[in-house]
């Protein structure tokens, strides 16, 4: 163990470092979350740089966060948005329709969304929920979802014509960790309102889930709206990676000098192709 003396030695965190591997203290955690927090840093930077470049441009950036419960798309999107201006920046998790908007097109609601010039929205969750939750869950009927899935390559080929950059993401967890994180939840007070008995049925629904998500991959990955997965099982790690991803498909100033690198590990995030080895099937 550290004394009080030794804190009193050390002057920067390599002195501590150095008194550890003198005295065997075993810091292979501690070091991780250390290099985790300077990279993650590092990246939302590069982020602060990005956003700021996009609002000169007047660009109009949607990065979709799609996956299964529990994959980590809500803490992914705070660790993203936590130091960009917020005046040039949403974040979109609508909640489900009004009877109104059931009487209307389904797209509708999320027009209305979309980022306008000089802004990047992060959706956390989208149109998408047509393609998997709701066929799974029964929340639509066969009529309504073939039509969006006819519909939706279209609707975002109108937006890629019109300029609008859309960047997909679906979280990729496996059964036992995505098992795991629920009861963690449940454990946890401060995130006991995250469980649902949506989350229930994820579980008992977990191939009809892998059967729909699969259809919409086959559907709706296109060469301008292409979909990227990303492995979640490590939370940190996915974070970072999908970071990088965004930061890479941007050519913005001072990117060259970034402190770390800027290019995704494709052993974590892949853009999805039918062969591909995927953790939530």
């Amino acid at each position: 163990m550290f004394t009080l003396e030794d804190f009193q030695k050390a002057k920067k965190r390599s002195d501590l470092i150095d008194i550890a591997n003198v005295k065997n203290i075993k810091l292979r955690k501690q070091l991780h979350n250390v290099r985790y927090e300077d990279e993650l840093r590092l990246l939302q930077a590069q982020l602060v740089n990005l956003q700021h470049w996009i609002a000169k441009k007047k660009m109009r950036v949607a990065v979709i966060f799609e996956g299964r419960d529990a994959a980590g798309k809500g803490g992914s999107i705070k660790r993203f948005t936590e130091h960009l201006n917020p005046r040039s920046m949403r974040v979109v998790a609508l909640s489900k329709p009004t009877e109104v908007e059931k009487g209307q097109w389904y797209f509708r609601r999320y027009i209305k969304e979309l980022p306008n010039p000089g802004e990047i929205v992060f959706f956390d969750r989208s149109w998408y929920n047509r393609a998997v939750v709701e066929p799974v869950m029964g929340f639509c009927n066969k009529k309504q979802y073939k039509e969006f899935m006819v519909q939706v390559p279209e609707f975002e080929h109108m937006l890629y014509e019109d300029g609008v950059r859309i960047i997909k993401f679906w979280f990729s967890i496996s059964k036992e960790e995505q098992k795991k994180r629920f009861d963690s939840r449940l454990q946890n007070p401060l995130k006991r309102w995250k469980f649902s008995p949506v989350d229930v049925k994820g579980q008992e629904l977990w191939n009809k889930y892998t059967h729909f998500k699969e259809l919409m991959f086959s559907k709706t990955h296109t060469n301008f709206s292409p979909w990227m997965i990303v492995k979640t099982n490590d939370k940190r790690t996915a974070r970072l990676e999908s970071m990088r991803h965004v930061l890479s498909q941007f050519d913005y100033p001072g990117k060259n000098r970034s402190k770390t690198t800027l290019l995704p590990d494709p052993n974590v995030i892949i853009r999805y192709y039918r062969n591909i080895e995927q953790i939530d099937v």
